[in-house]
């Protein structure tokens, strides 16, 4: 299965959007716009900001195994 490592995260404030490198083997729980500097955290029911905010979900999701562990 081939992973995908970047995922573009819109802020649900302000809209904008910004393509970042996703790690492979950790959460990442916070993201702060680059643009209204709003601090995202997960939705409830996701693992981390990716899988809330972001045009793809975390590795671990993709590999269905557990995020975070």
């Amino acid at each position: 299965m081939n992973v995908v490592l970047e995922s573009t995260i819109t802020c649900p404030k302000c809209g904008a959007s910004k393509t970042e490198t996703m790690p492979m083997d950790a959460c990442q729980y916070f993201y702060t716009c680059t643009s209204c500097r709003t601090h995202l955290k997960p939705q409830p029911g996701d693992c981390c900001v990716f899988c809330s905010y972001g045009t793809v979900k975390c590795p671990p999701i993709q590999q269905n195994q557990s995020c975070c562990g």
